[in-house]
């Protein structure tokens, strides 16, 4: 594909909200370090990961793949941020930043994959 993806903005802004959800997965309880917590970020990194992973490949199809890829990475860190609110890990506020975070990224993605398939069709 050629173009880096550190330039991309959606990649930025995921690579923002890797950041906010570390800050606040440090608040979770010792006992969900190797589970929940570590389920969350595995997701969260996934999102940049295969953004950047796309970039990389050959066809913008490919780039596509890797998208939607990263978009249910992103839909997988958004269950969890509702199930740890059920579970008063975090609190209303803190899961409404962090939906808002998500919801623009994921506008974002939504936007980028259909302008990558409006140029192959």
């Amino acid at each position: 594909m050629g173009s880096s993806f550190e330039y991309l903005k959606v990649w930025q802004k995921s690579s923002d909200f890797i950041i906010e959800i570390y800050d606040i997965l440090l608040q979770y309880p010792d006992y969900e370090r190797y589970a929940m917590v570590s389920q969350i970020r595995r997701a969260t990194n996934s999102v940049c990961a295969n953004i950047a992973e796309g970039t990389g490949r050959r066809t913008k199809k490919d780039f596509i793949n890797f998208l939607y890829v990263a978009r249910g990475s992103l839909e997988e860190v958004r269950s969890f941020l509702l199930i740890s609110e059920r579970l008063g890990y975090i609190n209303k506020e803190e899961l409404n930043k962090l939906k808002v975070s998500s919801e623009t990224i994921s506008k974002m993605l939504n936007g980028l994959i259909k302008s990558l398939y409006n140029e192959i069709v």
